[in-house]
């Protein structure tokens, strides 16, 4: 719940000076009530600060005084969120705000106008009034955070194909990896950093001269039915929507009996279901665990299948380094087009 601050009322006062025995109305108005503010903070990663806060309430305007003296208005309470956080009406399911760049202020509720004390009232038929304002209520919203990744690259692929593995050998983000399905259970963030010669550079310290960089996010993999929640289904797929290109991974699976160019049909179809433009945006795909024999004949067969729609898959293994600086190039390349 964020709660505005309330606007200060007015004052009915008069002016009780020596020699002025009928001194005027010195009613001062009311403070305006605080706003509450969202401002976008890249040192922020997570919204755990606000939702441990269960009501956002900012401070109220001072009342008005005698001898014309205004109220102090309210100081306003700017809550920092991470780059990325969407607000939405908790009842309605409306967007109100997104603040997708850093230091982007957001008013999210507007604290009450102060009231205007009787200095406003005064006029030839009634010189003493004695009446002022109250302040205004401030906006009271209840709202529905969500955090939306801003990445320029998302990871796609059935669980245990090897993102976090790629990741992991493109960047310095250190996601789980385990031989089990849905290792990752939160989106990682990785940022890419290239040598002057293109090459990945994972372990590049900040100051170092590098030529590039882009961001990369590892989403934690997709089942049939994602779409409509299946598996981690539709908290994850909506972290993809703000990126400029899909890298989608394939591998050979044969203990679930799965096929690498089925796989691709039904991550693209949850992908369509999900949001078309989504599923339109420019995709790279790629047979992951190159190093593995039988994953290097069955790309032989494979690649030919996703040419036949004009796809190139290419073969890359994170633990051998082989096709990873190729790979990076062509990413990077597409998330740099105009």
């Amino acid at each position: 719940m964020a709660v505005a601050g309330d606007g200060g009322k007015g004052c009915v006062a008069f002016r009780r000076e020596r020699y002025i025995p009928h001194g005027g109305p010195s009613g001062g108005d009311g403070g305006k009530g605080g706003d509450i503010v969202f401002e976008g903070d890249d040192g922020k990663t997570t919204l755990l600060d606000v939702a441990l806060t269960r009501r956002l309430v900012a401070e109220g305007g001072e009342p008005g005084r005698g001898k014309d003296q205004y109220g102090k208005g309210g100081r306003d309470l700017v809550v920092q969120v991470p780059v990325g956080t969407q607000g939405f009406d908790a009842e309605t399911s409306a967007l109100l705000f997104d603040v997708d760049a850093v230091s982007k202020r957001v008013v999210v509720v507007r604290g009450g106008r102060g009231g205007r004390g009787n200095i406003h009232f005064a006029s030839s038929f009634d010189r003493a009034p004695r009446r002022a304002e109250p302040g205004e209520p401030g906006q009271e919203r209840r709202l529905r955070l969500e955090l939306k990744v801003l990445a320029d690259v998302g990871l796609l692929g059935f669980p245990n194909v090897g993102k976090s593995t790629f990741i992991r050998a493109i960047s310095r983000a250190r996601p789980k990896v385990a031989d089990y399905p849905f290792t990752t259970l939160v989106p990682h963030l990785g940022v890419v950093a290239l040598d002057t010669d293109g090459s990945p550079a994972p372990t590049a310290r900040r100051g170092q001269h590098i030529g590039a960089s882009f961001v990369v996010a590892d989403i934690p993999g997709l089942v049939p039915g994602a779409a409509s929640g299946a598996g981690l289904g539709v908290r994850f797929l909506k972290h993809v929507e703000r990126t400029r290109a899909l890298l989608h991974l394939v591998t050979l699976d044969p203990g679930e009996g799965r096929d690498p160019v089925k796989d691709f049909d039904v991550i693209n179809a949850e992908l369509a279901v999900f949001d078309p433009q989504l599923a339109a945006r420019p995709q790279v795909v790629a047979m992951s665990k190159g190093d593995l024999p039988e994953v290097r004949e069955a790309w032989t067969k494979a690649k030919k299948k996703f040419a036949r729609r004009k796809i190139d898959l290419k073969l890359v293994s994170a633990a051998t380094g082989e096709g990873v600086r190729d790979l990076v190039l062509t990413l990077h390349a597409l998330v740099k087009k105009p």
